[in-house]
Protein backbone atom coordinates (compact mmCIF):
# COMPACT_ATOMS: atom_id res chain seq x y z
CA UNK A 1 0.00 0.00 0.00
CA UNK A 2 0.81 3.42 -0.82
CA UNK A 3 0.86 5.50 2.40
CA UNK A 4 0.59 9.09 1.70
CA UNK A 5 0.41 11.44 4.01
CA UNK A 6 -0.47 15.73 3.86
CA UNK A 7 0.39 18.66 6.24
CA UNK A 8 -1.36 21.81 6.19
CA UNK A 9 -0.96 25.34 8.28
CA UNK A 10 -3.81 27.69 9.62
CA UNK A 11 -4.16 31.13 9.81
CA UNK A 12 -0.43 32.06 8.00
CA UNK A 13 -0.44 36.09 7.15
CA UNK A 14 2.67 36.60 9.73
CA UNK A 15 5.18 35.35 7.56
CA UNK A 16 4.23 36.88 4.94
CA UNK A 17 4.33 39.91 6.49
CA UNK A 18 7.67 39.49 8.01
CA UNK A 19 9.25 38.68 4.47
CA UNK A 20 7.49 42.03 2.64
CA UNK A 21 8.98 43.93 5.46
CA UNK A 22 12.30 42.99 6.36
CA UNK A 23 13.62 41.46 3.26
CA UNK A 24 15.54 38.96 3.47
CA UNK A 25 18.01 37.45 0.40
CA UNK A 26 16.35 34.40 0.25
CA UNK A 27 12.93 33.35 1.64
CA UNK A 28 14.44 30.39 3.49
CA UNK A 29 16.77 33.04 5.27
CA UNK A 30 13.16 33.59 7.34
CA UNK A 31 13.14 31.31 10.58
CA UNK A 32 9.41 30.19 9.79
CA UNK A 33 10.06 29.02 6.31
CA UNK A 34 13.76 27.59 7.10
CA UNK A 35 11.91 25.24 9.66
CA UNK A 36 9.84 23.98 7.44
CA UNK A 37 12.85 23.49 4.52
CA UNK A 38 14.62 21.50 6.63
CA UNK A 39 11.83 19.29 7.29
CA UNK A 40 11.52 18.89 3.79
CA UNK A 41 15.12 18.42 2.88
CA UNK A 42 15.84 15.73 5.36
CA UNK A 43 12.08 13.85 5.24
CA UNK A 44 10.61 15.00 2.36
CA UNK A 45 7.58 17.39 3.94
CA UNK A 46 5.05 18.84 1.52
CA UNK A 47 2.97 21.93 2.98
CA UNK A 48 0.44 23.91 2.23
CA UNK A 49 0.02 27.39 3.83
CA UNK A 50 -3.74 28.23 4.37
CA UNK A 51 -3.81 32.06 4.26
CA UNK A 52 -5.50 34.88 5.63
CA UNK A 53 -5.77 37.89 3.18
CA UNK A 54 -4.80 40.78 6.13
CA UNK A 55 -3.46 40.47 9.43
CA UNK A 56 -6.58 41.37 12.14
CA UNK A 57 -6.46 44.44 14.60
CA UNK A 58 -6.87 41.96 17.72
CA UNK A 59 -2.93 42.39 17.51
CA UNK A 60 -3.28 45.92 17.08
CA UNK A 61 -3.64 48.84 14.66
CA UNK A 62 -0.73 47.67 12.39
CA UNK A 63 -2.71 46.46 8.91
CA UNK A 64 -0.84 44.16 6.92
CA UNK A 65 -2.53 42.48 3.46
CA UNK A 66 -1.13 40.13 1.19
CA UNK A 67 -1.14 42.96 -1.60
CA UNK A 68 1.63 44.39 0.50
CA UNK A 69 3.57 41.48 -0.31
CA UNK A 70 6.49 42.26 -3.08
CA UNK A 71 7.09 39.83 -6.20
CA UNK A 72 10.93 39.83 -5.43
CA UNK A 73 10.81 35.93 -4.52
CA UNK A 74 8.52 35.29 -6.93
CA UNK A 75 11.31 32.57 -8.67
CA UNK A 76 11.74 31.32 -5.21
CA UNK A 77 8.21 30.25 -4.63
CA UNK A 78 7.95 29.00 -8.48
CA UNK A 79 11.07 26.87 -7.46
CA UNK A 80 9.62 25.68 -4.52
CA UNK A 81 6.41 24.79 -5.72
CA UNK A 82 6.70 21.09 -5.32
CA UNK A 83 6.45 20.94 -1.59
CA UNK A 84 5.43 24.31 -0.90
CA UNK A 85 1.81 25.95 -1.61
CA UNK A 86 -0.73 28.27 -0.76
CA UNK A 87 -4.54 28.00 -0.54
CA UNK A 88 -7.11 30.15 0.65
CA UNK A 89 -8.37 30.26 4.75
CA UNK A 90 -10.15 33.16 5.02
CA UNK A 91 -9.85 37.15 5.02
CA UNK A 92 -8.62 37.91 8.80
CA UNK A 93 -8.81 35.78 11.64
CA UNK A 94 -11.43 37.56 13.21
CA UNK A 95 -14.84 37.15 14.06
CA UNK A 96 -15.01 33.13 14.27
CA UNK A 97 -17.07 31.43 12.21
CA UNK A 98 -16.60 33.97 9.02
CA UNK A 99 -18.28 32.02 6.89
CA UNK A 100 -20.78 30.14 8.69
CA UNK A 101 -23.63 31.99 7.40
CA UNK A 102 -21.67 33.66 4.43
CA UNK A 103 -23.35 34.69 0.96
CA UNK A 104 -21.74 33.27 -2.00
CA UNK A 105 -20.29 37.11 -2.94
CA UNK A 106 -18.86 37.39 0.53
CA UNK A 107 -16.23 33.76 -0.28
CA UNK A 108 -16.20 34.37 -3.36
CA UNK A 109 -14.64 38.42 -2.96
CA UNK A 110 -12.71 36.84 -0.34
CA UNK A 111 -11.12 34.02 -2.15
CA UNK A 112 -10.40 35.83 -5.32
CA UNK A 113 -8.39 38.59 -3.37
CA UNK A 114 -6.15 36.00 -1.81
CA UNK A 115 -5.83 34.29 -5.48
CA UNK A 116 -5.01 37.17 -6.78
CA UNK A 117 -2.21 38.28 -4.72
CA UNK A 118 -0.68 34.93 -4.46
CA UNK A 119 -0.71 34.56 -8.49
CA UNK A 120 1.14 38.01 -8.81
CA UNK A 121 3.89 37.30 -6.11
CA UNK A 122 4.28 33.64 -6.19
CA UNK A 123 3.18 32.78 -9.47
CA UNK A 124 1.06 30.07 -8.99
CA UNK A 125 -2.40 29.17 -8.29
CA UNK A 126 -4.13 28.56 -4.83
CA UNK A 127 -4.34 24.77 -4.29
CA UNK A 128 -8.35 22.81 -5.03
CA UNK A 129 -8.58 22.21 -0.84
CA UNK A 130 -9.97 24.55 1.22
CA UNK A 131 -9.85 23.97 5.17
CA UNK A 132 -12.41 27.11 6.37
CA UNK A 133 -11.58 29.31 8.72
CA UNK A 134 -13.02 27.48 12.40
CA UNK A 135 -14.62 25.00 9.12
CA UNK A 136 -18.48 25.70 9.18
CA UNK A 137 -18.99 27.21 5.62
CA UNK A 138 -22.68 28.17 4.02
CA UNK A 139 -24.36 26.13 1.19
CA UNK A 140 -23.47 29.56 -0.87
CA UNK A 141 -20.40 29.28 0.48
CA UNK A 142 -19.65 25.94 -0.53
CA UNK A 143 -20.99 26.89 -4.42
CA UNK A 144 -18.73 29.85 -4.39
CA UNK A 145 -15.54 28.12 -3.25
CA UNK A 146 -16.54 25.01 -6.32
CA UNK A 147 -16.87 27.53 -8.88
CA UNK A 148 -13.16 29.35 -7.88
CA UNK A 149 -11.91 26.06 -8.65
CA UNK A 150 -11.81 23.99 -5.37
CA UNK A 151 -12.32 20.61 -5.25
CA UNK A 152 -12.33 19.30 -1.72
CA UNK A 153 -13.37 21.26 1.79
CA UNK A 154 -12.85 19.97 5.00
CA UNK A 155 -16.12 19.19 6.67
CA UNK A 156 -16.88 19.32 10.44
CA UNK A 157 -18.04 15.57 11.87
CA UNK A 158 -20.08 14.75 14.36
CA UNK A 159 -24.26 14.85 15.37
CA UNK A 160 -26.22 17.54 14.21
CA UNK A 161 -28.63 19.09 16.77
CA UNK A 162 -30.91 22.18 16.89
CA UNK A 163 -29.91 25.45 18.77
CA UNK A 164 -32.27 25.80 21.64
CA UNK A 165 -32.53 29.34 22.22
CA UNK A 166 -30.06 29.50 24.95
CA UNK A 167 -26.92 31.66 24.64
CA UNK A 168 -24.72 29.97 26.53
CA UNK A 169 -25.17 26.79 25.06
CA UNK A 170 -21.82 28.00 23.10
CA UNK A 171 -18.68 29.31 24.10
CA UNK A 172 -17.24 32.50 23.46
CA UNK A 173 -20.42 34.49 22.63
CA UNK A 174 -20.43 32.55 19.59
CA UNK A 175 -24.27 32.67 19.32
CA UNK A 176 -24.54 35.42 17.86
CA UNK A 177 -21.95 34.29 14.91
CA UNK A 178 -24.57 31.11 14.99
CA UNK A 179 -27.78 33.41 14.50
CA UNK A 180 -26.58 36.32 12.23
CA UNK A 181 -27.71 35.84 8.33
CA UNK A 182 -28.42 32.54 10.13
CA UNK A 183 -28.88 29.83 6.79
CA UNK A 184 -31.19 26.64 7.11
CA UNK A 185 -28.24 24.40 7.68
CA UNK A 186 -26.35 26.26 10.50
CA UNK A 187 -27.27 23.92 13.66
CA UNK A 188 -24.80 22.40 16.78
CA UNK A 189 -22.84 19.68 16.87
CA UNK A 190 -19.87 18.44 19.52
CA UNK A 191 -16.63 19.00 18.33
CA UNK A 192 -13.86 15.81 19.40
CA UNK A 193 -10.98 17.95 20.46
CA UNK A 194 -8.61 18.30 23.03
CA UNK A 195 -9.95 21.62 23.42
CA UNK A 196 -12.40 21.47 25.18
CA UNK A 197 -14.03 25.13 25.71
CA UNK A 198 -15.10 24.76 21.91
CA UNK A 199 -16.15 21.58 22.41
CA UNK A 200 -20.18 23.13 21.52
CA UNK A 201 -19.64 23.74 18.06
CA UNK A 202 -21.11 25.46 15.29
CA UNK A 203 -21.83 23.25 11.91
CA UNK A 204 -22.83 24.48 8.63
CA UNK A 205 -23.00 23.26 4.91
CA UNK A 206 -20.27 21.33 5.33
CA UNK A 207 -20.88 18.88 7.66
CA UNK A 208 -20.53 14.85 7.73
CA UNK A 209 -22.33 12.39 9.83
CA UNK A 210 -19.77 9.96 11.80
CA UNK A 211 -20.93 7.21 10.60
CA UNK A 212 -19.89 8.88 7.12
CA UNK A 213 -16.11 10.26 8.53
CA UNK A 214 -15.79 6.16 9.86
CA UNK A 215 -16.23 4.94 5.99
CA UNK A 216 -13.31 7.31 4.83
CA UNK A 217 -11.50 7.56 8.04
CA UNK A 218 -7.09 7.06 7.61
CA UNK A 219 -8.37 6.51 3.75
CA UNK A 220 -7.99 8.35 0.45
CA UNK A 221 -11.56 8.23 0.02
CA UNK A 222 -14.76 11.23 0.46
CA UNK A 223 -17.60 11.94 0.38
CA UNK A 224 -18.87 13.46 -2.64
CA UNK A 225 -21.78 16.40 -3.01
CA UNK A 226 -23.53 15.05 -6.19
CA UNK A 227 -25.81 18.25 -5.50
CA UNK A 228 -22.91 21.33 -5.74
CA UNK A 229 -20.18 18.94 -6.86
CA UNK A 230 -17.48 19.16 -4.20
CA UNK A 231 -15.98 16.42 -2.21
CA UNK A 232 -15.61 16.41 1.75
CA UNK A 233 -12.64 15.09 3.39
CA UNK A 234 -10.56 15.30 6.46
CA UNK A 235 -7.78 16.34 5.44
CA UNK A 236 -6.24 16.18 9.24
CA UNK A 237 -6.90 13.44 11.49
CA UNK A 238 -3.70 13.09 12.78
CA UNK A 239 -2.51 14.99 15.87
CA UNK A 240 -2.76 18.64 15.56
CA UNK A 241 0.57 19.73 16.54
CA UNK A 242 -0.37 23.04 19.02
CA UNK A 243 -2.56 20.79 20.61
CA UNK A 244 -0.01 18.11 21.51
CA UNK A 245 2.96 17.92 23.78
CA UNK A 246 6.46 17.17 22.02
CA UNK A 247 6.49 13.55 24.06
CA UNK A 248 2.62 12.75 22.68
CA UNK A 249 3.61 12.55 19.64
CA UNK A 250 5.33 9.28 18.90
CA UNK A 251 2.62 7.28 21.05
CA UNK A 252 -0.15 9.24 18.52
CA UNK A 253 1.33 8.28 15.67
CA UNK A 254 1.83 4.96 17.17
CA UNK A 255 -1.65 3.95 16.69
CA UNK A 256 -2.28 5.71 13.40
CA UNK A 257 0.82 4.28 10.95
CA UNK A 258 -0.38 1.75 8.60
CA UNK A 259 -3.11 3.45 8.10
CA UNK A 260 -3.58 4.59 4.36
CA UNK A 261 -3.23 8.40 4.85
CA UNK A 262 -2.78 10.52 7.41
CA UNK A 263 -3.02 13.96 7.72
CA UNK A 264 -1.31 16.64 10.55
CA UNK A 265 -2.07 20.65 10.93
CA UNK A 266 -0.62 23.14 12.85
CA UNK A 267 -1.39 26.78 12.98
CA UNK A 268 1.30 29.84 12.25
CA UNK A 269 0.58 31.88 15.39
CA UNK A 270 2.62 29.52 17.91
CA UNK A 271 5.76 29.72 16.23
CA UNK A 272 5.91 33.27 17.02
CA UNK A 273 7.46 34.75 20.27
CA UNK A 274 5.11 37.72 20.71
CA UNK A 275 1.96 35.57 20.47
CA UNK A 276 0.53 35.11 24.02
CA UNK A 277 0.41 31.26 23.85
CA UNK A 278 3.78 30.77 21.84
CA UNK A 279 5.05 27.38 21.42
CA UNK A 280 8.82 26.99 21.94
CA UNK A 281 9.26 23.70 20.64
CA UNK A 282 7.17 24.31 17.60
CA UNK A 283 9.65 24.04 14.84
CA UNK A 284 11.00 20.64 17.07
CA UNK A 285 7.20 19.50 16.96
CA UNK A 286 7.19 19.91 13.17
CA UNK A 287 10.69 17.83 12.44
CA UNK A 288 9.43 15.13 14.60
CA UNK A 289 6.13 14.85 12.90
CA UNK A 290 7.78 14.82 9.60
CA UNK A 291 10.82 12.23 10.63
CA UNK A 292 7.89 9.93 12.03
CA UNK A 293 6.07 9.59 9.14
CA UNK A 294 9.16 9.87 6.97
CA UNK A 295 10.67 6.80 8.99
CA UNK A 296 7.40 4.98 8.26
CA UNK A 297 7.16 4.78 5.00
CA UNK A 298 4.85 7.64 4.49
CA UNK A 299 5.14 10.07 1.22
CA UNK A 300 3.49 13.56 1.47
CA UNK A 301 1.32 14.37 -1.66
CA UNK A 302 -0.27 17.88 -2.23
CA UNK A 303 -3.82 17.96 -2.82
CA UNK A 304 -3.83 18.07 -6.08
CA UNK A 305 -2.19 14.43 -5.60
CA UNK A 306 -5.44 13.09 -4.03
Amino acid sequence: MDRKAYFFIDDVIWVIRDLARQRPASIFDNAFLAMLKRAHDDNGLKVQLNLFYRTDFFYGSDEFTLADMPDVYKAEFEAAHDWLRFAFHAKQEFPDYPYVNATYEDVKNDYEAVAREVRRFAGCELAPAVVPHWLPISKEGCRALRDCGVKYIAPSVGDRTEYNGDPTCLPYGHAARLLQNRQPETMLFTRQTKNKAISSSICAYNHISQEEYDSIEGTMNYIEDSELGIRYRQLGGGPTVNLNNLEDFQPAYDKLIGREFIGTATHEQYFYSDYYAYQPDTAEKIYLMSKILHDNGYRYIHADEM
